[in-house]
C-alpha cells in the first residue's frame, strides 16, 4: 500500500514554485484540447499513481555519478512511472530535468518533490503532447527556464484495451496515434532547433511492437511505428550528430496497468516472464541513463535495448 507519509508529502503545495504557473489554466487547456479530438469519450489514461494500492518502485538508495552534469532534459509523461524513474535518475546525475504530463498533477507534484529532495533543477509542464503547439511551447519554456536542451525523451503514452478489433473507434484510433506517435514527431520537430552534435533522443517503445498483443492493436501498431520511427530518425539526424535510439520494456508496473486492464489479468501481469514478475520503473532507469551518457553510448544509435524480464524477441 502507498504509505500515508507519501500521500501527505504529495499533497502539499509547490515547494520550489517550478509546477506549470498556468496552474487551474493549463489543466482546462488540456481538458479543451481533449475536446477536440474526442479524448474526453475514453477513459482516463495512463491513471494516477497516487490511486495505486501497490506503488510502483522508482528509486533506490544510489546517489548517481554526475554522468549527466551540465545537460538539460525534456521528458515527456514524466510525473510517474518508468517516466517518473527517469527523471529521478537523470536529477541523481546531475541534469536539469523537464517533466510534461498531461494532467495528473498531484503526481507531477510528487516527482517534482523528490527531485528538490535530491537537490535537483527540475520544472513540471501540464499538457497534451499530441497539440503541435503545446510542444512548441513546452519546449521554448524549457530552453528559456533550464539554459537548452541536450536529451529528449518521448515516453508519454495512452492504451485502451479492446477485445476486437471492431471495437476501436475512430476516436479511440486516433486517440491513441496521436499521443503515441504524433507526440513523438511533434516534440522532435519542436525540440531540434535547439539541440546540437552530441545531443541525444530516446524514445519509449514496447515489447508489444515485436510481439504484438491481441487486446492492444492499435498501441501494439504506435509502437510498431516508434521502432521503425527511430531507425529512421536515427539515419536522419547521424550526420548532425544526434543520436536516436529506444528502450523497449516488457510487463512493468505503472499506473498504466490497474487503470487498464481487468482485475484477473493485473493479478497475473508479468507472470508470463522468465522472470515470472512484472518489472519495476526503477529496473529502466538505468538504460535511460546509459543511452544519454555520450561516453559510454557515442557509438550507438538507431538501436532498441529490451528489457522485458525474458521475453524472446527479433530486434
Amino acid at each position: 500500500m502507498a504509505t500515508t507519509k507519501k500521500r501527505t508529502q504529495a499533497k502539499q503545495a509547490d515547494p520550489a514554485g517550478q509546477l506549470d504557473t498556468q496552474g487551474k489554466a493549463s489543466v482546462k487547456a488540456v481538458e479543451k484540447r481533449a475536446q477536440q479530438i474526442g479524448r474526453e469519450q475514453l477513459p482516463t489514461r495512463p491513471g494516477i499513481e497516487q490511486n495505486m494500492d501497490t506503488s510502483p518502485i522508482y528509486d533506490d538508495s544510489f546517489p548517481g555519478a554526475q554522468r549527466l552534469k551540465g545537460k538539460i532534459a525534456l521528458l515527456t509523461g514524466a510525473d510517474s512511472g518508468i517516466g517518473r524513474a527517469v527523471a529521478l535518475a537523470y536529477a541523481k546525475e546531475g541534469a536539469k530535468v523537464a517533466i510534461l504530463y498531461l494532467k495528473e498533477t498531484q503526481d507531477a507534484k510528487e516527482t517534482l518533490r523528490l527531485i528538490e529532495e535530491l537537490g535537483g533543477d527540475a520544472v513540471a509542464i501540464a499538457g497534451d503532447v499530441g497539440d503541435p503547439a503545446f510542444c512548441k511551447r513546452a519546449v521554448n519554456r524549457v530552453v528559456k527556464q533550464l539554459g537548452g536542451l541536450d536529451i529528449l525523451v518521448n515516453n508519454a503514452a495512452e492504451q485502451h484495451p479492446q477485445k476486437s478489433i471492431l471495437d476501436i473507434t475512430p476516436k479511440q484510433l486516433e486517440a491513441t496515434f496521436r499521443t503515441n506517435i504524433f507526440g513523438m514527431f511533434y516534440m522532435t520537430q519542436a525540440a531540434l532547433k535547439h539541440m546540437k552534435k552530441g545531443s541525444c533522443i530516446i524514445n519509449t517503445g514496447s515489447v508489444t511492437a515485436y510481439e504484438g498483443n491481441q487486446q492492444l492493436i492499435d498501441y501494439a501498431a504506435t509502437k510498431g511505428a516508434i521502432a521503425t520511427f527511430t531507425r529512421s530518425l536515427a539515419q536522419n539526424l547521424a550526420d548532425k550528430g544526434i543520436r536516436v535510439n529506444q528502450v523497449a520494456p516488457g510487463p512493468i508496473w505503472t499506473p498504466l496497468i490497474p487503470s487498464t486492464f481487468e482485475p484477473g489479468h493485473v493479478d497475473t501481469f508479468g507472470h508470463n516472464t522468465l522472470m515470472q514478475r512484472p518489472g519495476q520503473p526503477l529496473e529502466l532507469a538505468e538504460a535511460y541513463v546509459f543511452l544519454a551518457w555520450e561516453r559510454a553510448s557515442s557509438y550507438i544509435t538507431g538501436q532498441t535495448i529490451h528489457i522485458n524480464g525474458g521475453r524472446f524477441v527479433t530486434n
